[in-house]
């Protein structure tokens, strides 16, 4: 694996308007995880926290409106059949920005697994009603995701645009139960801090806050997200995720610290997700690699915390 695999400005997602990463093709440059072997057995119920699928583009098209990367094919079999090997017996389905607001592939997904065993993060527009929020949450929906490019450059004002976003999503969460999904890039969470203090609902930041794992842990805005977490209201839960698009160091060394740092403030608000497929990532980074950094990370008892107690309570397994 190369360096420029874990450099978010070497290409990986583009920012909106940019090309999509031409990674359509599944088999291109093989499977990453090949010769590998789980560092460990997942415990029981465990759960992976993040994972996406992706359908045939002829049955679910692509948004062109915020087209970021072309998604490998990766359908819930396909993520299965991996999942299963490691021992996850528990599964949250995210939206990916891909097919925009449209979460009808995430969702017949989620219909292929036992009720008791799923649950989805799911992108809202402005015209979602009641009966729809309903059945899905019927269906096992708990989250709705805010979502935002993780290369996007910094750009004034939009910490502030995103509050009215923000503020309905809060309300529907608030009255049917579920949580608020975060993935931005570092320099907007940071920005966003303000109004995640405020939340009255739980909510989840992604990718450990997308913090550039170079300017290493002392950084303002990783600091004030540990303080978050850790803040005694259990309302903000830190995803493990993501760590190619903030590490610089192939071996993913670099991302320890920020880990270790978790690890000792808030054990427990942390859960942890493969990122399935790694999108446009795919031919590079191993859902088994990934799942392997857990064993340098923590030992027996805090993996159970982390892959089976924790999601248990944010979930509602």
């Amino acid at each position: 694996m190369n360096e420029q695999a874990h450099d978010p400005d070497a290409g990986g997602e583009p920012d909106a308007g940019g090309e999509p990463d031409a990674g359509g093709d599944p088999d291109a440059g093989g499977d990453p995880d090949a010769g590998l072997e789980p560092a460990f057995q997942a415990p029981p119920h465990a759960c992976d926290a993040h994972f996406h699928v992706f359908g045939s583009a002829q049955c679910y098209p692509y948004d062109a409106s915020d087209r970021r990367y072309t998604p490998p094919y990766a359908p819930v079999e396909a993520y299965l059949q991996t999942a299963r090997r490691l021992g996850f017996a528990r599964f949250v389905f995210v939206q990916p920005s891909a097919y925009g607001m449209d979460n009808s592939c995430m969702l017949d997904a989620m219909r292929q697994v036992e009720p008791e065993l799923r649950r989805g993060i799911v992108h809202l527009d402005e015209t979602v009603t009641d009966a729809k929020l309903a059945e899905w949450d019927e269906l096992g929906v708990r989250g709705i995701r805010v979502n935002i490019s993780p290369v996007r450059r910094p750009e004034a004002g939009l910490a502030d645009a995103l509050r009215q976003r923000v503020s309905r999503y809060t309300a529907i969460a608030r009255e049917i139960g579920w949580h608020l999904d975060f993935l931005t890039p570092g320099w907007l969470t940071s920005e966003l801090m303000p109004t995640l203090r405020a939340l009255p609902v739980a909510f989840t930041v992604a990718h450990m806050g997308l913090f550039p794992a170079a300017d290493g842990v002392t950084q303002r805005g990783f600091q004030d997200l540990l303080a978050l977490a850790a803040d005694g209201s259990k309302r903000c839960w830190v995803k493990l995720t993501g760590i190619y698009r903030f590490s610089k160091d192939p071996a993913f060394g670099d991302v320890t610290p920020f880990a270790q740092a978790l690890f000792a403030t808030a054990p427990d608000q942390l859960i942890w997700g493969s990122d399935f497929p790694h999108l446009s990532f795919h031919d590079r980074v191993g859902t088994i690699e990934l799942f392997n950094q857990l064993a340098k990370w923590a030992d027996a008892a805090q993996r159970q915390r982390i892959l089976a107690d924790n999601p248990a309570r944010l979930f509602g397994f």
